[in-house]
């Protein structure tokens, strides 16, 4: 028993699939790494331009405190050592202040540089602290830029400085935000990447797998997937797909049922074939018998036996699925009703009044053995729901039939209950 157990366990485990950077996994991985890069890009092009105005604005601050020590000392004219030192401590090349329409140079280096361009923090707007603030990133280096910002109630400051030292706190600034973006983003990658996997990827391989192992036995019951129980559309898709997976099994079971059926009948009528043979050699012997009686009987007899084989012999060939076309005659439907009538017993029936209302000249385009088969089915159905009535009910059975252009309608009806309505519904299906 155990080893039949570890037989079927080890045929239905799916081997495990190799990692595929083409696969759904490596799509959600790379995927989640652009995105948080693009966030993170998002996130630097404000921050630089705030950085690189911070900067300047950390430099005016610094510049506003010396310029008001100086202003405030009772000597007119700073000392040429005290400019260098001032500057060398601002890192910039000169100092002035402006106040009252009177601008006044408070410290400058021996060989000031030619100012490049000029940056007043008063009424920067955003869109151009960006552009100023790339700008300066990527184009900066050995400018000279001139900075200007508030002093006192009414005043404005200038300080002119290089522009290497600020594009160098901006590229250290920048690799800072890239190095804390690759790790923020590897961080967040694995994050998503290991909860998505978990909850989407995981799942979805699971059902391909199963769908995939069945696939290779659908009537092997073990094969069937086990819903894992879960409430979300994963949990709704698994148990929808294991029934229908039970559904289809059932499905081939009744087909595998109806073919072992559909062999046995054809060996049956096989073998009543043969029997019938052998009874149409006797009657063949009867009808030269020279009895009125045998005479007048022995046609009719003949006539069933070879409807009986024939109809044997379309059984078989149904079984193979070959379907006789239609063997369509000038067929007299009156003579035809009467037969049929006369093989089952109805015409001379105790009990059910039988009416043949078929005009005697009425003629047809017909497969007659088909036709008669019919009307067997339908005659002997109506007899036998009338043997079945009350005796005192009036019991007949007619069968009539009239021309309209080139259209026959065949008409059976009887006085007996009707068929059910449930019989009704089901009453052409196969």
């Amino acid at each position: 028993m155990s080893t039949e157990t570890e037989s079927i366990a080890e045929s239905t485990t799916v081997p495990p699939r190799p990692v595929r950077w083409t696969g759904l996994s490596g799509k959600l991985l790379v995927l989640t790494v652009l995105f948080v890069m693009l966030a993170e890009v998002l996130i630097f092009v404000p921050s630089i331009a705030n950085f690189h105005k911070t900067q300047i604005e950390d430099r005016l601050r610094v510049a506003t405190v010396a310029a008001r020590a100086l202003t405030s000392s009772p000597a007119t004219v700073v000392p040429e050592d005290l400019q260098l030192e001032l500057l060398d401590e601002l890192d910039a090349h000169a100092l002035a202040v402006r106040e009252g329409g009177m601008k006044q140079l408070l410290a400058m280096s021996a060989s000031p540089p030619m100012v490049t361009r000029e940056i007043s923090v008063l009424d920067l707007a955003p869109s151009t602290a960006i552009m100023t603030a790339f700008d300066t990133l990527l184009f900066g280096g050995d400018r000279a830029i001139r900075a200007i910002g508030p002093y006192r109630e009414d005043g404005s400051i200038d300080v002119v400085f290089s522009e290497a030292g600020l594009r160098k706190a901006m590229l250290g600034y920048s690799k800072n935000i890239l190095l804390l973006s690759i790790v923020i983003s590897g961080f967040s990658a694995i994050l998503v990447y290991v909860s998505l996997r978990r909850m989407f990827v995981k799942p979805m391989q699971r059902l391909g797998d199963a769908m995939r192992l069945w696939a290779e036995a659908p009537d092997d019951p073990a094969r069937v997937l086990v819903a894992s129980g879960r409430d979300d559309e994963f949990g709704q898709a698994e148990r929808q797909i294991a029934d229908m997976q039970r559904h289809v099994q059932e499905v081939l079971v009744q087909q595998r049922r109806l073919a072992d059926l559909g062999l046995a009948v054809s060996k049956i009528n096989h073998d009543l074939r043969n029997l019938l043979a052998s009874a149409q050699l006797l009657s063949d012997r009867l009808a030269t018998i020279q009895d009125p009686a045998v005479q007048r009987f022995a046609p009719k007899l003949i006539a069933a036996l070879d409807r009986a084989i024939a109809y044997a012999e379309a059984v078989l060939a149904y079984g193979k699925a070959q379907e006789a076309p239609p063997a369509r005659r000038l067929v007299q439907l009156r003579r035809l009703v009467t037969d049929v009538a006369e093989v089952i017993g109805l015409t001379a029936h105790p009990t059910i009044e039988w009416c043949d209302e078929v005009p005697a000249e009425l003629e047809i385009d017909a497969d007659s053995e088909q036709l008669f088969r019919v009307l067997m089915n339908l005659l002997r159905n109506s007899m036998q729901a009338l043997e079945q009535g009350d005796p005192a009910c009036v019991k007949r059975l007619c069968v009539g039939a009239e021309r309209s252009g080139s259209v026959v309608r065949l008409t059976v009806r009887d006085t007996g209950p009707g068929v059910p309505t449930k019989a009704r519904e089901a009453l052409f299906k196969p």
